[in-house]
């Protein structure tokens, strides 16, 4: 009877952290998805054209990359419980600073770019609560689970336009969505505070794989370049070659839809495959996700819908697989090593639609033709960063752990 109920009190501390993640994350990443998704209303008041909204964006995942490393210091420090409440809290202040303080495209800059910690620890936060309240062998899923929450956060960005920013004002908009995001804080992670971590030294397995950790977070950054240019200018490179923009819009739709999905099937996959070719794994969708990118050069509708399925479907569907082996790999300080790969997931959606915009201007086929070549060189990182990882210490020392 007693190991029922452990096994039961075990089961609904799971559940409750993967809500948890999923929640805090949503809340604390949809600032910046809110501001793509009123765009349109918000560059007519403070006069700000695509390229100002591409820097807004660039600013915040640049801030979210300097924050990334400090917020997992935090996160291994205190623990989940208050980091992930100071994330949600601090995005809420910061979407009520956007309605209540942004009259400048400046303004408007500055208040995302301080915002922009809140993701970090959100994020962070949460995957230190998935690796110590969820069972091994369930934690893959529930890092799938968790990177839903980008689509989610996206999903209510948009519907927020003709709910409230169409009817009462953008501003009310972000009022709305902040008041929201507080209710989050009840379902924030709610783990105990980390015993602190053996310092390295003597015992090279308490040294953390930080090397080979940067080149993972390298491949991250060329990943996420590549990718992010998805959701970005998908819509106007198929208006570009004649295709019409509601037809575009929905072919988006579909992609986000399918990214979803692939995210939390594929946590359910890495799941059932066990194992520590996790890595592996995320390479080879890079590889054939380098494949649908490329199909956008092509003009027609098929190369569209094809490459659009395959590019969400595999080139953007890794990330809660990478956190998953990251974690698996780190299991002593999972929310420090996450930090060092989510840093370079935030450079490169810093970077990559900047570059892109770049090629773009010149020529939509050759911008995914580089993006696709980006992340087949992502794929072949990530098997370097998997070979350093396998052969460290630290790592041979937490594959001998027992799984639980």
């Amino acid at each position: 009877m007693v190991i029922g109920d452990s096994r039961q009190l075990s089961s609904r501390a799971a559940v409750r952290a993967a809500v948890g993640a999923v929640a805090t994350t949503t809340a604390s990443v949809i600032p910046v998805f809110l501001i793509g998704g009123l765009a349109v209303q918000i560059s007519g008041e403070l006069r700000f054209s695509p390229a100002g909204l591409g820097v807004v964006v660039a600013v915040y995942f640049g801030a979210g990359a300097v924050c990334s490393l400090p917020a997992g210091w935090l996160v291994e420090r205190y623990g989940d419980r208050l980091t992930s409440r100071a994330g949600v809290l601090l995005s809420s202040v910061s979407m009520l600073a956007v309605a209540l303080l942004a009259n400048s495209y400046l303004s408007l800059v500055i208040i995302m770019m301080i915002g922009a910690a809140a993701n970090s620890l959100g994020q962070l936060s949460s995957n230190l609560s998935l690796a110590r309240l969820v069972p091994r062998h369930r934690q893959g899923l529930s890092f799938g689970v968790k990177q839903s929450a980008i689509p989610i956060a996206t999903l209510l960005a948009g519907a927020a336009v003709p709910t409230v920013a169409l009817t009462v004002g953008w501003r009310w908009a972000f009022v709305v969505v902040a008041v929201l995001a507080l209710l989050v804080l009840p379902l924030a992670p709610n783990g105990p505070r980390p015993t602190p971590r053996p310092r390295g030294g003597a015992d090279p397995s308490t040294e953390r794989a930080t090397v080979a950790l940067v080149v993972v977070a390298f491949g991250a950054m060329l990943s996420a370049g590549s990718a992010s240019a998805l959701g970005i200018f998908l819509v106007d490179s198929a208006v570009a070659q004649q295709i019409g923009a509601a037809t575009a819009g929905t072919v988006l739709t579909v992609g986000s839809v399918v990214g979803a999905a692939a995210r939390i099937g594929g946590g359910w996959l890495a799941d059932r495959r066990g194992g520590t070719n996790h890595l592996l794994v995320v390479a080879a969708t890079l590889t054939v996700g380098a494949g649908g990118l490329a199909l956008l050069a092509l003009p027609g509708m098929w190369p569209l819908v094809i490459g659009t399925v395959v590019g969400f479907g595999l080139g953007w569907s890794w990330p809660g697989v990478l956190n998953f082996a990251v974690v698996q790999l780190n299991p002593r300080a999972p929310a420090a090593a996450t930090s060092i790969t989510q840093s370079g997931v935030y450079v490169g959606g810093c970077l990559g639609p900047l570059l892109f915009g770049v090629l773009a201007a010149h020529s939509y086929p050759l911008a995914w033709l580089v993006a696709a070549a980006a992340m087949v060189a992502a794929a072949v990182t990530m098997l370097i960063g998997r070979w350093r990882l396998m052969a460290h210490p630290s790592v041979r020392a937490a594959l001998a752990l027992p799984r639980s």
